[in-house]
């Protein structure tokens, strides 16, 4: 007989696609909850009652709350890294590859099923240390893909009106994707889906951040 806290069980219940679907349902859930309520509004009987589950059951897959909010920003980072990646991969030019991050990170916050950025930009600060440091190592995996092409663009003189190719460019390819990022990111507290002709879709929301970023928008 397996004894159900056993760690064959735990493993188990992790190669189970149902225990899997379950598992990524209350993910997304508290990712939709966590974004409409807030974190701490929240409640774990929120999150249960919002996949039919009952009110205890989410701790079958995650030790608390925090976990679960770890687990949201994770999924969002995980998605947005293979998101990324992907339309990096269609660009051939310097210009396409930083036309192709604005809009992805556009489309990461603002499509619809997208709130697990937008809580990770929120609610960083309820997570514990020990996690922030494990959301760190896999966001910076995600701010790398950006960093490499932003630092191409300065060395080209194609970002920023003072861009100089004698400039060491370590400190200012982080600030270049903090600025740029943060500015596309502060758009979750603004920017709504187009709903009247006079709006700008997020296509439209990408070439318009563009322009203002870079000094040759040819792509």
């Amino acid at each position: 007989m397996t004894d159900n806290n056993s760690p064959q069980s735990a493993k188990s219940s992790l190669d189970n696609p149902d225990e899997v679907n379950r598992r990524q349902a209350l993910i997304r859930a508290s990712a939709r909850l966590f974004r409409e309520k807030g974190y701490d509004a929240t409640t774990v009987r929120d999150i249960a009652a919002a996949v039919g589950m009952r009110s205890g059951s989410p701790f079958y897959h995650f030790k608390n709350k925090q976990e679960i909010l770890k687990a949201v920003m994770e999924e969002g980072l995980h998605q947005g890294f293979e998101r990324t990646v992907a339309a990096l991969a269609k660009a051939t030019t310097v210009q396409a590859r930083f036309r192709a991050l604005v809009r992805t990170q556009y489309g990461i916050l603002h499509d619809e099923g997208s709130e697990f950025i937008a809580v990770l930009l929120y609610d960083w600060r309820s997570l514990p240390p020990e996690y922030m440091q494990e959301i760190n190592r896999v966001k910076d995996h995600y701010d790398a893909l950006w960093q490499e092409t932003l630092r191409d663009m300065l060395q080209a003189g194609l970002l920023g009106a003072h861009a100089d190719p004698g400039q060491a460019f370590a400190t200012d390819e982080k600030m270049a994707r903090l600025m740029v990022m943060g500015a596309i990111n502060f758009t979750v507290t603004w920017y709504k889906q187009k709903t009247q002709p006079e709006q700008m879709d997020l296509d439209a929301l990408a070439d318009a951040t563009v322009r203002f970023f870079m000094r040759s928008t040819k792509i």
